[in-house]
């Protein structure tokens, strides 16, 4: 599939935002983080992208490699029947058949985080930020830290969507 400009800004701008939000509840994470064992030792240097956000001592101990995903859920509508989410949890699965193994072999853990434009989250991307929500409640202890993990994502996404 062709990539347009506005696909990359959406993508960008929900990772930039997401790794913000991080930052806000004290979890330690990298932006675009270079993820070694993604490496072709036949070719010398990396096969596969970097972490959109790599988040440190996630699970157990492991690291995260967070991969973001934005769909349109109208790919594909001629085809099949509208469903919603259906898009988003295709390009998720997608993302797992890709990028797990190689996660899991190098003691790492692949979250995918695949979101539609008419802002349905596919369930891993929900369980992250609920996980992130309660992690800025036990740190931050605001009024406000247990609505800003999805407040903010859901101001991104159309907010991308429009520009």
């Amino acid at each position: 599939m062709r990539e347009f400009p506005g696909f990359k800004y959406r993508h960008d701008l929900v990772r930039d935002v997401l790794f913000d939000i991080f930052r806000c509840a004290g979890i330690s994470a990298k932006k675009e983080a270079p993820v070694n064992f993604l490496t072709n030792p036949l070719e010398g240097r990396s096969t596969l992208r970097p972490a959109d956000i790599l988040v440190f001592g996630w699970v157990g101990g492991k690291h995260g490699g967070v991969d973001l995903t934005g769909v349109s859920p109208l790919v594909g509508l001629g085809v099949s029947a509208f469903t919603v989410g259906q898009t988003a949890l295709k390009a998720a699965s997608g993302k797992v058949t890709k990028h797990e193994k190689a996660c899991l072999d190098n003691q790492h853990v692949f979250i995918p985080f695949a979101f539609d434009t008419f802002g349905f989250l596919a369930p891993e991307a929900v369980d992250l930020l609920s996980r992130v929500q309660r992690v800025m409640h036990s740190n931050v202890m605001t009024l406000i830290s247990m609505d800003v993990v999805f407040k903010r994502l859901s101001f991104a996404i159309p907010k991308a969507v429009a520009a």
